[in-house]
């Protein structure tokens, strides 16, 4: 089978992988039974809020390994490093089922899983990627989108497993679950050559520009100014996403008064909403240019968060719509960035320097909701948080236009 046939192969191994290290975003599930369990056996009280240093921490540490991995790619092959990173997520979802206090559950969920997932995505999505130069935007947004949707598909399996087995055992079943599914899936990716194009493809005279564009180690892209816009640029573009994910439930039932079980509807909404804009926007970035695409998912944001800011109790509709916008544009910024990345800095060395760019999304995942958690001890409300994230959606807009006197 030659590499014009096999990419596909590769795009639908990398997919199911992305499948399994995304249900790191499904902590909340685990977070409530783990903290009654640990609390149990520490005999003290426990809230999911008392463990919320270890989705920090996973969602801190994963650029680490997108960065080393990018150059661990060059050295042992894309298939070593996705083995690796994959083992390394699930052994650490098993040992958080070994844990009985909370620096096992750090260095298992926290440190093994974040950083297993950061191995396994930064080289899923660039190597991805790399293989279809003639659909950049739309594979980003598919290969990004199974990472997404796995925080719609794992939740309801991984509630069953703790109804039926307990947390620590459900934590230790999809572990193992994973590790075998990746290992297997890992089998059938390659390594894309550098400069390769598929059968019968030539750029067209629209991306002539991109086609020829010159190849940046990350040293030479951190000497660029157009990178620190950029980095930016994501950050306050996953700045509003990160936000609202890990609070939907609540706001939905302090701001519109939905029950818990209409509350967990909502996430799921959120969820699906950001699956579609990384597969939407992609293809759409493809035709009107990753930029344009970006500007448009700002605007978005801003939109969902003065909804989000208006609505009251009972509004339910108006709060699924501001919730899908925010959901729509966070996964367009996800994305749209690893064909963003590439097209500005080139394909050659997009391990390593879309793992850096994602330390953009880290500080987003690490500020987001640090301020909602502030504001709210503080205010006793989450409406000055959509405040203060639409100025950033505005200034996201911003560096959008500051962007093309750079690039």
């Amino acid at each position: 089978m030659n590499l014009t046939k096999k990419r596909w192969l590769v795009l639908i191994s990398s997919c199911l992988i992305n499948l399994c290290i995304g249900s790191l975003y499904a902590w909340s599930v685990f977070a409530a039974p783990m903290a009654e369990y640990l609390g149990t056996l520490r005999g003290v009280s426990m809230t999911a809020a008392s463990l919320a240093i270890v989705f920090t921490v996973a969602n801190s540490v994963g650029p680490v390994t997108m960065i080393s991995g990018g150059k661990l790619n060059e050295l042992l092959g894309t298939r070593m490093v996705i083995l690796i990173g994959g083992v390394m997520f699930g052994a650490g979802m098993i040992i958080s089922g070994f844990a009985k206090d909370l620096p096992l559950l750090i260095v298992g969920y926290g440190l093994f899983s974040g950083l297993g997932m950061g191995a396994a995505y930064g080289c899923t999505i660039t190597n991805t990627v790399k293989f279809f130069p003639d659909k950049k935007g739309l594979i980003g947004g598919i290969a990004t989108a199974s990472y997404g949707i796995s925080s719609v598909l794992v939740p309801p399996i991984a509630n069953r497993l703790i109804d039926a087995a307990g947390v620590t055992s459900a934590f230790k079943i999809i572990g193992a679950v994973f590790v075998a599914v990746i290992a297997a899936a890992s089998f059938f990716i390659e390594k894309c050559p550098d400069g390769f194009t598929p059968d019968g493809w030539k750029p067209a005279s629209t991306t002539v520009k991109t086609a020829a564009v010159e190849d940046k180690n990350w040293k030479q892209m951190l000497a660029s100014p157009v990178f620190y816009v950029m980095i930016t640029m994501m950050t306050c573009g996953a700045f509003s996403g990160m936000m609202c994910i890990s609070q939907t439930s609540n706001i939905a039932q302090a701001n519109i008064g939905l029950s818990p079980a209409s509350a967990a509807v909502m996430v799921s909404m959120l969820a699906l909403f950001n699956a579609a804009g990384r597969v939407s926007a992609g293809y759409v970035s493809d035709r009107i240019g990753r930029i344009n695409t970006l500007r448009i998912a700002l605007v978005l944001s801003l939109a969902g968060l003065v909804i989000l800011y208006v609505c009251g109790a009972g509004q339910t509709a108006l709060f699924t719509a501001g919730i899908a916008l925010i959901g729509i544009s966070f996964g367009s910024f996800m994305g749209v960035y690893p064909g963003f990345t590439n097209e500005q800095f080139g394909s050659r060395y997009s391990g390593v320097n879309y793992g850096i760019m994602f330390i953009g999304f880290a500080f987003a995942g690490c500020f987001g909701p640090t301020v909602m958690s502030r504001i709210l001890g503080a205010t006793g409300g989450y409406q000055m948080a959509f405040l203060a994230a639409a100025i950033i959606s505005v200034c996201g807009l911003a560096l959008s236009f500051l962007y093309d006197r750079f690039k």
